[in-house]
């Protein structure tokens, strides 16, 4: 999880990107272009087809991906918006039989709803305009697989990327393999929690969640509490918080007051933040509607300073519950997540595949 600079464990830096698939020593930037051989003349991957797997990176040895950047358009058409919702990113390490990670690529980089947003932390940064970056320290010990799976509708035109990483002769032990898991409930159900993760058992360290919801109801949505349930925790967890918005830093539902309404204001730090708010749809336009969808929010709090560590289990939750003038009440929204954890080789997790692409889409 944490870089291994500090300890002078020296390795062969290696990088992968459209110009270099196999991040081979000496092959950077080789292709040509009308200004001659390596001057950009294959800066990314064209035309990835419609229900295509396109590998983006298949290392072969022991090493760390340190870094990974990506950036695509987020629509090809004004009907066929949600690029960043049909894209898919998985992750494989070791040869395991089910991926680490399989998550739509915007929620990998904490932008659901198919809609970019700035986001400034330690381990994801999203720069204008749709530039994603992962600062996630991912290990291997015998190979890792990187690939894109293309749900969209259309043929996505370009896509660009480059993946970052050290070759070692070891890793120090015991590894922590790099796992992510979106979830989705398009209605949730009123008085029963919505489930962030679950299916999970081992030693590891929990280190993130993103939320993407939609409010599906009025009045204020945010007093759901997190819960983690550790090492057996059954009917109460051994940790709980207090709010949604307490959860990622905020307060007072992230508020403050402009000419006598309540207003939420946005931020970004590195380990917590609410980098996204809409109640209009901003990918598409036609004259015959207008642009009003449900409140979009996203948000995200990495455990890096303050990890969850678990021995044999954990169950992460959140509640659906609100607030008004009559106090507090249960509610139903449409909920979104990605969690982020590392895990030592031998755990038991159960898989599940992702929702089709079409109901991934934000409504």
């Amino acid at each position: 999880m944490h870089d291994i600079l500090p300890y002078g464990k020296f390795g062969r830096s290696r990088a992968i990107n459209a110009e270099n698939p196999t991040g081979e020593k000496g092959k950077g930037g080789t292709a040509a272009s009308n200004l001659g051989t390596g001057r950009k003349g294959s800066p990314c991957l064209l035309n990835l087809l419609p229900g295509s797997t396109t590998v983006l990176g298949d290392i072969k040895g022991c090493g760390v991906i340190n870094h990974i950047w990506i950036t695509v358009d987020a629509k090809t058409s004004e009907g066929d918006c949600f690029v960043l919702r049909d894209l898919v990113l998985r992750m494989t390490w070791d040869d395991e039989e089910h991926p680490s990670v399989e998550v739509p690529l915007g929620d990998f980089f904490c932008c659901g709803f198919g809609k970019e947003c700035t986001v400034n932390s330690y381990s994801i940064a999203v720069v204008p305009a749709r530039g994603m970056n992962s600062y996630f320290s991912m290990p291997f010990t015998k190979r890792a697989k990187i690939e894109l799976i293309n749900e969209h509708k259309n043929p996505i035109p370009a896509f660009f990327y480059q993946i970052d990483y050290c070759l070692y002769d070891s890793l120090p032990d015991p590894v922590l393999y790099f796992h992510a898991k979106w979830n989705r409930e398009s209605v949730t159900e009123k008085k029963k929690d919505y489930t962030i993760l679950d299916g999970v058992h081992g030693r590891g360290i929990y280190v993130g969640t993103y939320l993407a919801l939609q409010t599906l109801e009025r009045y204020w949505w945010g007093e759901g509490e997190v819960k983690f349930y550790l090492d057996g925790d059954v009917e109460f967890p051994t940790i709980c918080g207090t709010g949604t918005e307490d959860y990622v830093g905020g307060s007072w539902s992230f508020a403050k007051q402009e000419d006598g309404r309540t207003v939420e204001q946005t931020y970004s730090t590195p380990f917590l933040g609410y980098p996204y708010y809409s109640k209009q749809d901003e990918l598409t336009y036609h004259p015959y509607y207008n642009d009003d969808c449900p409140p979009m929010r996203g948000m995200y709090r990495f455990h890096i300073p303050d990890p969850v560590y678990f021995e044999e289990d954990i169950r992460v939750t959140i509640q659906q519950i609100g607030m008004c003038h009559n106090g507090l009440f249960e509610r139903q929204d449409d909920v979104s997540s990605v969690a982020y954890w590392y895990q030592e080789k031998g755990g038991q997790n159960d898989y599940s595949p992702l929702l089709p692409r079409e109901e991934r889409w934000p409504r």
